[in-house]
């Protein structure tokens, strides 16, 4: 199941939404993503579906690889659709057991709930899958210049935003290898009830701290080692440049975005 997350995993395609500028594809990832929030139709939400399999489609990416990216959050997603179904009152009873009423409403709100999730993690992850560290680096940096006359250190956000995505995928498969050990060890994480199965987690989250630290220094050795020094100085082999596809794209996704919105 870890090796099935797909965000801070890049995929290398000689395909259009590769080649889209990062700082308007992080742009058009935040635009997106508010609309989604103002969605309020299942209408909305399968113009959305078939906007992010066009994005898949464009990008050439494999769709299986990227719905797996869905499977960690099927848990949130069910545990989201259960407190809706029980805690949400409104419309008719569709099923009442003892104490336990489910209404009409809690019904299509826990569905409505799920959906809204699912596609949010979908359209995020397939930034990440198409944009390489070092562009979303240089993107988080720029679009952050104009805060610097207000202290923030926009270098220094992005490198540690870009480093904590580009770790994930790394801790994922650090916690793969600590659990097939634990396991060869007798370790059972399957079976057993929530609080045994949360229990049964601490052989395996403590080695994966101790090794994130470790990785996190070696990191930080390595880069003073090459005398890594970020801010003003720095220079770029490729410096990023707007082209026409990227205003034509951005203007394809605001035109969207306020589609979704008024559904």
């Amino acid at each position: 199941m870890l090796k099935s997350i797909t965000i801070g995993q890049y995929i290398y395609r000689d395909s259009i939404i590769h080649r889209l500028d990062p700082r308007i594809k992080i742009l058009i990832t935040l635009i997106v993503m508010i609309g989604l929030f103002m969605v309020s139709s299942f209408i909305g939400f399968g113009l959305v579906a078939i906007f992010i399999s066009i994005i898949i489609f464009l990008s050439k990416l494999p769709y299986k690889r990227v719905l797996l990216g869905l499977k960690p959050i099927l848990f949130i997603a069910a545990f989201t659709f259960v407190l809706h179904l029980f805690f949400t009152t409104g419309g008719d009873v569709i099923l009442k057991v003892g104490f336990i009423t489910v209404y009409e409403e809690g019904f299509y709100t826990g569905i409505f709930m799920v959906v809204r999730i699912l596609l949010l993690i979908l359209f995020t992850s397939l930034l990440t899958l198409t944009t390489s560290p070092i562009e979303l680096t240089d993107a988080i940096e720029h679009l952050l210049k104009p805060f610097q006359r207000l202290g923030v250190p926009a270098h220094e956000l992005a490198m540690m935003m870009t480093i904590a995505l580009r770790f994930i995928p790394t801790l994922m498969d650090e916690a793969e290898k600590i659990m097939k050990a634990q396991q060869a060890r007798g370790a059972d994480f399957e079976s057993g009830g929530l609080i045994k199965k949360a229990k049964s987690l601490i052989p395996l989250l403590i080695p994966l701290f101790v090794s994130a630290f470790r990785r996190a220094d070696d990191l930080a050795l390595a880069m003073e080692a090459r005398c890594y020094r970020g801010g003003e100085n720095r220079t770029r082999m490729n410096q990023l440049q707007y082209r026409v596809r990227d205003f034509i794209a951005f203007g394809l996704a605001v035109v969207f975005t306020v589609i979704i919105s008024i559904l």
